[in-house]
This record gives structure tokens, sequence and C-alpha cells, in this order.
């Protein structure tokens, strides 16, 4: 009975991104959405893709990582290449986005990932800005100029790397090796002691995520004419970076809320830059004063529509509730 309610499950959420998918493609083809409101719906799913990337490598594996903006950026410059350069389809240069991205990740993450907390935190804030830097005074790209790149950035595109970046890293986190990372994250001297191999896993976390934040580069990079290593900065990464704390560590849902949340704030302020960065700053302080789990700590979206005595705990034990 429960496998057919899962199946049940499963066949009704994929009706509905279909129906989700179907009625967005009608809005945009039909001219309905304009096109700040569709370029609109593009940054958002892309900083999605961004959160969510984060969230397997902070979130699930406890990895404080600063330098996100430099996958995104090598992502980005690697499938503009492609197309521009190469003049290779745009499907092959988003997978080669997110390749690249990878082998930077495992550049870094393997020597890196031996350090812990603050340490790892500034190691990846200075490979971001090794990339930020290399791309400025690198001619072939356009250097500080930026490179021009063309619009290939569609609906369909954007959200099939949606899709597919979550359908991944859910299945990943609810694996063996998901379990693995959460425990690392939980206590990594204790998932060492039980013979769990803290590196190899930190390091399949970090270039997962990093694959994903090239494939999200590729986007990104389609959707504009232009990319300049100034839009892969330190703020960038913070920028994702919220998308992942706002939510709650742990919590998929909640990168994805936040990212939503927060690019739309964003997108109405863009012509208020200080506004923005005060209220990002805001925001970040109330959370932390009142709820400094984030809004849905380490609980999914889905575990509110639990049912009550499910939600409570576990079986009964005489007149009192035991937890799982």
């Amino acid at each position: 009975m429960s496998i057919l309610k899962q199946s049940k499950g499963f066949w009704l959420s994929i009706i509905v991104t279909l129906i989700f998918f179907v009625v967005v493609q009608w809005l945009i083809s039909s001219e309905i959405l304009s096109s700040y409101y569709t370029n609109t719906l593009f940054t958002l799913s892309i900083n999605i893709i961004l959160a969510i990337s984060l969230h397997l490598i902070i979130g699930i594996t406890g990895q404080f990582s600063i330098g996100h903006a430099g996958f995104l950026a090598v992502g980005a410059y690697a499938s503009a290449i492609m197309t521009m350069k190469l003049e290779l389809p745009f499907p092959i240069a988003l997978i080669v986005g997110g390749i690249v991205a990878t082998i930077a990740g495992l550049i870094i993450g393997i020597p890196s990932l031996r350090l812990k907390g603050d340490y790892l935190a500034i190691a990846t804030l200075g490979f971001g800005e090794i990339v930020r830097i290399i791309l400025l005074n690198i001619d072939y790209v356009g250097g500080a100029s930026g490179m021009q790149v063309m619009n290939y950035t569609t609906w369909p595109w954007v959200y099939a790397c949606l899709l597919i970046s979550i359908i991944v890293i859910v299945n990943f986190t609810n694996s063996t090796h998901g379990r693995a990372c959460i425990s690392i994250r939980e206590n990594e001297i204790a998932s060492d002691a039980m013979g769990i191999n803290t590196t190899y896993y930190k390091v399949i976390a970090f270039a997962i995520g990093s694959f994903f934040a090239g494939v999200a580069g590729g986007l990104y990079a389609h959707n504009f004419y232009i990319i300049q290593p100034t839009n892969f900065g330190f703020l960038k990464s913070f920028d994702i970076l919220i998308f992942v704390v706002l939510g709650g560590l742990g919590s998929l849902s909640g990168a994805v809320i936040a990212a939503v949340i927060l690019t739309i704030v964003s997108t109405f302020l863009q012509d208020y830059a200080e506004t923005r960065m005060i209220i990002y700053s805001l925001v970040l302080i109330i959370v932390m004063l009142f709820r400094p789990q984030g809004l849905l700590g380490t609980r999914e979206i889905t575990s509110f529509f639990k049912k009550s005595k499910d939600a409570g705990g576990g079986t009964q034990n005489g007149n009192k509730q035991t937890t799982a």
C-alpha cells in the first residue's frame, strides 16, 4: 500500500510539473508575460539551481563554502567559449560548462576539503577571487570589458536544467551517499570513526554542487548579451549563501523558497542597490535573532502536509510518545 501511495505521489508531481511547464510556455509564447517578467523568471530559476547546488555543499555536507560564484563564472565563460568561439550547440555548451566547473571543483576540493570551518571558507573565497582576477586578464574572453554572448537561454532549457538538478540532488540526499554526507555534517569525527571516507564524500558533494553551478553559469551567460568578471565577485557568492542560510541549513525547499523571495525583492529593488543590501542585512539580522535555524530549519515543506500523528513522533509508549 505504501508503495502504491508513493507511486501515486510521484505521478501526481510529474503531472503538476508538466502542467506548470506548459502553462508558462504558453504565457511566454503568447507574449502575455513581457520580456521583463520572462527574464525575471529565468533569473529566479537560475538562482534556485545555484541555491540547491550550494545547499548540497553547506546544508547537507556541512562544508562552509563562500566561493560559489567562482564555479558560476567558470561555467559561464566555458559555455560562452563553446558557443561564441567554437560555435558548438547550446546543449553541449551547458554540459561542457558543468564539466569544467566540476574539474575546477575537484582541483580546489581535493586539497582544501581537508580543511574545516573558517579555513575552508577562506580557501573557497580565495578560489573565487582567483577565478575573477584571471578572467580580468585574459583577452581571449574580453578581459575587463567582458564577452558578448548570444541569447540562447529559453524556458524549456531553464526548466529542464532546474528539474534535473532538483531530482539529482534529492535522490543523492536520500541515497546512502547522501546519508554519509549528512553524518559528516552532524559529526565528522564520529563519521570517520565509523569507517566513512569523509574526504571522499566531501569531494563528491563539492563536485556535484560545482557541476550544477556550472550549468547555471551557462544559462546565466546566455540569458544576457554580455558577461563580465565583475558579475562574479564576492557579493555574488554572498547572495547565493544567503539563499541557503535564510531558507535553513539542511532544507532544500527552504533554499528554494528563500531564493524565490530574495530574487523577487532584489528584482524590484535593482535600481536601489544600497537599499537592497540594507534589506538583506536587516532580514539576516531578524532571522538570526528570532529563527537562527532559518525559515524551515532542516525540515522540508512536505513535512507540514503529513498527518499530525506522523509529525508528532513515533510509536506510543504507554501514555507518552517517543520521538523517532
